[in-house]
């Protein structure tokens, strides 16, 4: 999502990734299978935007129930189903790929599923948007206690950095 969405980025303009450029750097993160199959996708970048678009909406959204009231939207949307699947050197586990028109389609429904097993477990406070300065990333929180608050660890040192300097003018 963050590739795609344009604004600020650790207190700098940041210029979202649009068509093939989403298209590859999106699929650089991943497997070379599902690699292969998302860079098959003709219009795969314009696909991309929107379903980033899409689950920004779920980050920004102003309470519970409105994430939640997102989240079953785009799951029945990307028709999210659960199957067992083993991959190599690990046990059976859980995925949720959609059966949209295309891989990105059923990579949404998983990505879907996974915000909402998030907030199932944990509430929407486990994703939300930057608190840094001039920063709107978002960020998904899987520390064990739940405190997360900046999108990266640049973000976060420029914050304390920041609060340490205000302090040391008030003395």
């Amino acid at each position: 999502m963050n590739l795609a969405i344009d604004g600020r980025a650790g207190g700098r303009p940041h210029q979202g990734l649009r068509n093939d450029a989403l298209k590859d750097a999106f699929a650089s993160r991943l497997g070379a299978m599902m690699r292969e199959r998302i860079l098959s996708v003709k219009d795969g970048g314009a696909r991309l935007y929107r379903v980033a678009a899409e689950l920004r909406t779920v980050f920004e959204a102003e309470d519970e129930t409105s994430a939640a009231a997102t989240l079953n939207r785009l799951m029945r949307r990307y028709r999210a189903s659960p199957y067992l699947i083993e991959d190599v050197g690990q046990p059976h586990h859980l995925h949720f790929h959609g059966d949209g028109e295309t891989d990105v389609e059923a990579l949404a429904a998983e990505f879907a599923v996974s915000l909402a097993l998030l907030m199932d477990t944990f509430g929407s406070r486990r994703f939300g948007i930057c608190h840094a300065r001039d920063c709107d990333r978002s960020y998904v929180d899987v520390t064990r206690n739940g405190s997360k608050l900046y999108c990266s660890d640049a973000c976060a040192a420029r914050m304390k950095m920041a609060d340490y300097r205000a302090r040391a003018r008030k003395r």
